[in-house]
C-alpha cells in the first residue's frame, strides 16, 4: 500500500517549526540558568537597574528588585550603589529617582547613591553606569553585582560583556517576580529579547 509523501513545502515548514521549537527551547533554557543569584568574589558596587514607575510609585517587579537590593545591603552596608533608569513618555519620574527614593526611604544613606536617569534600554544602563562610575571616580574594574529579575540576567550578562570588553568579577542577584502574568510575560519575551539584543545591542 503506497502512503501519499508529503509535499516538500510541508516538510521544510515541519523542518523550520522544529528547528524554532528546539532554538527557543535552548534558549529558555539559558534563560533560566542566569534566574538565579551567583554571587563571585567581593562586590564594592552594586547596580540596580530600572523597571517600569507607576503613579503610585515603583511597579511590582521594581519593587522586587528594590527589596532584594536592600536585603543584600543588610548584610553588605557600604557598596557604592547605582540606580539607573531613566523616565518614560508613561512615568511621572524617572527610574532611577523612584529607585532613589525607595531606597532612602527605608534608610539607605543617600551619599552612597548614584543617579544614572537617561537610559532607556538594557545596554545604555550598562554603558551610562560604567560611564557615571568613572566620572565620579569609582573603580570600574571593581567588583560588582548587578540586581535585577532573574529573567533579565542571563542577557544583562551578555551585555555586561560586551559593554566592559570582559566580565570581571561580576556578580547578580535575582529578585523575585512576584506579579505572576509578569513572570509568564517576561519568560516567554525573554529569550526573544536574548536574540534581539546579540544581534542589534552594540
Amino acid at each position: 500500500m503506497n502512503r501519499k509523501r508529503k509535499p516538500l513545502w510541508l516538510k521544510v515548514l515541519l523542518g523550520l517549526v522544529l528547528a524554532g521549537v528546539v532554538t527557543f527551547g535552548a534558549l529558555f533554557g539559558a534563560v533560566l540558568y542566569g534566574s538565579h543569584d551567583h554571587i563571585r568574589g567581593d562586590p564594592q558596587v552594586m547596580v540596580i537597574l530600572g523597571c517600569q514607575v507607576k503613579s503610585w510609585g515603583p511597579s511590582v517587579l521594581l519593587q522586587d528588585r528594590l527589596d532584594k537590593a536592600l536585603d543584600y545591603l543588610e548584610d553588605h552596608p557600604d557598596l557604592t550603589i547605582v540606580v539607573s533608569g531613566g523616565q518614560g513618555p508613561d512615568e511621572p519620574v524617572s527610574e532611577a529617582r523612584c529607585m532613589y527614593d525607595y531606597l532612602t526611604e527605608h534608610g539607605v544613606d543617600e551619599a552612597q547613591i548614584l543617579l544614572e536617569d537617561q537610559s532607556h534600554n538594557t545596554v545604555e544602563n550598562l554603558r551610562y553606569t560604567m560611564d557615571l562610575l568613572a566620572e565620579a571616580g569609582c573603580d570600574t574594574t571593581a567588583d560588582m553585582v548587578v540586581v535585577s529579575n532573574g529573567f533579565h540576567l542571563t542577557r544583562v550578562r551578555m551585555l555586561w560583556s560586551r559593554v566592559c570588553g570582559g566580565d570581571y568579577n561580576l556578580s547578580t542577584l535575582a529578585a523575585p517576580s512576584s506579579h505572576v502574568p509578569s513572570r509568564l510575560k517576561m519568560y516567554i519575551r525573554e529569550p526573544l529579547a536574548l536574540v534581539k539584543s546579540f544581534v542589534f545591542d552594540r
